[in-house]
């Protein structure tokens, strides 16, 4: 029970990306059944394929909600009764919980009756009653003025990204199931306006949740709240292009039936992939209070300024004996030796207290940061050669394996093995655990993009690990905490972790793009994400804590 509260702020973040992830996915599956596939479906020759597969994705949508939100349940319930003292059936009378079951009784329903002979209007009122339980467990309902308005503009929010994010994979089924230019464009045209209907409701309810919680310039470049909500309109406007460039596509179909539609189908695959990093990002703002609420330890433009000044990389390292924790296990270890006693550890993993830091323990930061920077600039140069013709640098991914031995060595210097916490000991520590988790996934798409550039695998799935886990990747980073007292501080490093966590996702989907492409397109997207990297490395390069 103790790692289960000590983890509990990640683990609830995670889980509820992966709720919303469901919800959306659920929510637009249904009325992409219910306004495309229906109604479309005496023209399509596929037309009976796609209604049960539509009504498949959204069963398994909402089983997926029902079991994510019954952990998330039990997860509050178990550390708010183990923390607190408060009986289970007294906890399960909360909003949070009272709410959550809502969801769950809709998403059960909707499993249960999606695809049989119901009336629409049942199912639409269900998936409406889950989107209302929804809207209660968000910021708005915290709110103490302006509540019902803003409960109604988040259900309006969540509505869209459905509507435009969570309809995808239906598209993309029916794209697959019609096998002639008539239905390609009959379905485009159809899913494009309906896409147009949710880009209106994301746009027009996060203009208004901006001015309600964000309030001003200040809050938005100058808290965690205002960063976060700069990372989602940053993959927005990416989803824009994309969709801008579906549009055209759709409006071709218009014109001459016969018009490829590989590139519609790879798009809106990229599409996907960015909306879910996008939930991420959503679900990551649930622990951040709304900027208007932060009116303290803001960070000025100035600050901004000067902590991202390039300076020359900090390619040495204090010894590790030189760190503030290391000197106060010393002194520790030294009184209990003196008093004949068992030393205190000077920091236990989990405790909620940030381990002590001095200009030390900066400086071994920094220079943890530079030299991962020296290794993914090389990266993404060798990854562009390579993409140019010099066929002696394909084995740049052996590089990732030893930027992952690097940080698994040098990232915790009070966990093993240079410090005394034990690695599983360590795990209770949510930074060290999200450490831990990269360099797992360094390893593996490592591994697996070198046995594809060097052979031994089939170029074909296989390839694929590598933009996945790097999509991956930059979502986790969006969700990313770091254990630093000073909240300015704590910022002005997120303000350098949400770039990387953006190019690393703009690196993963032209990676994707690249292979599932044609060309001349392929060619192209096969130099953005090696320079996507190229920019990260610089990045690391510069990276500052002081």
């Amino acid at each position: 029970m103790n790692l289960l509260v000590d983890l509990f702020g990640y683990l609830s973040i995670l889980l509820h990306a992966l709720t919303v992830t469901a919800q959306s996915v659920m929510l637009g599956a249904l009325l992409f059944l219910l306004l495309l596939a229906r109604p479309l479906a005496p023209q399509l020759l596929p037309g009976e394929s796609i209604l049960r597969g539509a009504a498949r994705i959204v069963r398994i949508a909402a089983l997926a909600l029902l079991l994510c939100e019954g952990l998330m349940i039990a997860l509050q319930t178990a550390v708010l009764s183990s923390t607190v003292e408060l009986p289970v059936s007294n906890v399960l009378q909360a909003d949070f919980a009272l709410a959550g079951m809502a969801k769950m009784a809709a998403a059960l329903a909707i499993a249960v009756l999606v695809g049989r002979r119901v009336p629409d209007a049942l199912l639409l009122l269900l998936g409406l009653a889950e989107l209302a339980a929804a809207t209660l467990t968000t910021h708005a309902q915290a709110r103490l003025d302006h509540r019902l308005p803003l409960l109604l503009v988040e259900g309006l929010h969540q509505l869209g990204a459905a509507i435009w994010i969570g309809g995808l994979p239906c598209f993309l089924l029916a794209l697959s199931q019609v096998r002639d230019g008539v239905g390609w464009r009959l379905v485009g045209r159809r899913y494009s306006l309906m896409s147009m209907a949710g880009v209106a409701c994301i746009v027009l309810s996060g203009l208004a949740m901006s001015v309600a919680y964000i309030g001003s310039w200040q809050g938005f470049y100058g808290t965690a709240y205002g960063v976060m909500v700069g990372a989602k309109v940053a993959m927005f406007l990416l989803l824009l292009g994309l969709g801008a460039g579906n549009y055209r596509l759709v409006e071709r179909l218009r014109a001459d039936p016969r018009t490829p539609v590989n590139r519609l189908r790879r798009f809106a695959e990229a599409e996907f992939a960015i909306g879910l990093c996008i939930f991420f990002a959503a679900a990551s703002l649930t622990s951040a209070p709304p900027a208007v609420d932060l009116v303290q330890d803001r960070v000025s433009l100035h600050e901004i300024a000067q902590r991202n000044m390039p300076v020359w990389p900090r390619l040495a390292s204090p010894e590790h004996d030189a760190l503030a924790l290391s000197r106060l296990q010393k002194q520790l270890d030294d009184e209990a030796a003196r008093r004949a006693q068992q030393p205190a550890p000077a920091y236990v993993p989990g405790s909620g207290v940030a381990p002590p830091s001095s200009a030390a323990d900066i400086a071994w930061s920094e220079y943890n940061h530079h030299w991962a920077g020296v290794f993914v600039l090389a990266i993404g140069l060798l990854a562009l050669l390579n993409g140019l013709g010099w066929r002696a640098a394909r084995h740049w991914p052996l590089l990732f394996l030893g930027l992952a031995v690097f940080l698994f060595i040098r990232s915790d210097p009070e966990a093993w093995p240079l410090g005394p916490i034990g690695f599983f000991a360590s795990l209770r520590d949510v930074e060290i655990f999200q450490h831990r988790v990269f360099v797992l996934l360094i390893v593996v798409f490592g591994l697996f993009e070198w046995r594809v550039r060097a052979g031994g695998l089939a170029p074909t799935r296989a390839a694929w690990v590598f933009p996945l886990l790097t999509i991956a990747g930059g979502a986790l980073l969006l969700t990313h905490t770091h254990t630093i007292a000073n909240v300015k501080d704590q910022l002005l490093i997120e303000l350098t972790h949400t770039p990387l966590a953006l190019l690393g996702i703009l690196g993963g989907v032209a990676r994707w793009l690249e292979l599932r492409l044609e060309p001349p397109g392929s060619r192209i997207v096969g130099l953005v994400w090696p320079i996507s990297f190229v920019l990260i490395g610089l990045i690391l390069l510069n990276y500052r804590e002081a």
